[in-house]
């Protein structure tokens, strides 16, 4: 269970609770939650969120969600950051986000609620099943109404990627991506560029090359499902490993793409944070294990 205290100061005085609560980035689906729940108090008893405050008032939040999912210990994902409102795991490819019908006891939130069985999973963004890298989540709605909507505080992110060396030499060492993506089929998971598609931009740089292959840091402007995937796919050049996409196989059985940097704004504090996360082996051995050997741009 999370409480969250606020002391009332002579700026708010005579201010609706609720007004207070949004002006600290609280949605009114928060509020209405907490309302439902009896989450808000103000000096200790009930509070509407039509009721006024005053200077020197206290008014307490209480989230008190639980996970509902099967709690499994046994799964392994770093734990590379934690707090009261969240926290950031090292997802292993392999493991998918979110539970479902095909996916009930070894997902990343199986292992949350094992870890955190009185805090609801609210992933704060998500990453495909056979991607690895760093994912934030939220343990009440607070944090995760701010992370995902705040303005100027939604979490950046930085993914790394692996093409064929012939990437370089067709779009050059750096650059962006600007192409609509649809989904292929209403009941399918692929996705494509297409002219009806949503607007999807991605910036890339190439950070490394070997004789082989180019390793991609790359940053999302926009969000869209498998944007990654299907923007490489689209030039020509799919993901090493990304079957779905049409990227070799051969050495790799899984989307050579990582997420490996996050930076975010703590929710309540507002302390800004950074979290990495290192290439992982298989993607490593793409380059003979020894990245810092091809490294061109620092």
């Amino acid at each position: 269970m999370r409480v969250i205290e606020y002391e009332i100061d002579g700026r708010h005085d005579g201010m609706q609770a609720g007004r207070f609560l949004q002006g600290k980035g609280y949605s009114r689906a928060v509020l209405t939650s907490l309302k439902h729940s009896d989450g808000l108090k103000l000096n200790g008893v009930h509070v509407r969120t039509i009721d006024p405050v005053r200077t020197g008032d206290i008014i307490t939040v209480c989230f008190k969600d639980a996970s509902e999912a099967y709690p499994n210990a046994s799964l392994n994902a770093d734990v590379l950051y934690d707090d009261d409102d969240v926290a950031v795991f090292d997802k292993p490819a392999g493991m998918p986000v979110h539970t479902s019908i095909w996916h009930g006891k070894d997902t990343l939130e199986n292992l949350f609620a094992a870890l955190y069985p009185e805090c609801f999973f609210h992933a704060v963004g998500r990453l495909d099943k056979d991607t690895s890298g760093v994912v934030a989540a939220a343990k009440n709605k607070y944090a995760a109404s701010v992370l995902m909507s705040g303005e100027g505080r939604k979490p950046g992110k930085l993914y790394y990627a692996v093409t064929d060396i012939g990437f370089a030499d067709a779009y050059g060492k750096e650059g962006e991506i600007i192409a609509p993506i649809a989904r292929e089929r209403e009941d399918h998971l692929r996705r494509v560029v297409r002219e009806d598609g949503e607007y999807a931009h991605t910036k890339y740089r190439i950070i490394a090359c070997s004789d082989k292959y180019c390793l991609h840091e790359i940053s999302l402007v926009t969000g869209r499902t498998h944007q990654i995937r299907v923007h490489y796919s689209y030039k020509g050049f799919p993901l090493i490993g990304d079957e779905l996409y049409g990227g070799d196989t051969t050495i790799l059985k899984r989307q050579a793409l990582h997420c490996g940097r996050l930076e975010f704004r703590q929710p309540v504090t507002n302390e800004d944070i950074c979290i990495r996360s290192e290439l992982p082996k298989d993607i490593l051995s793409l380059f003979n294990d020894n990245i810092g050997k091809y490294c061109i741009i620092t």
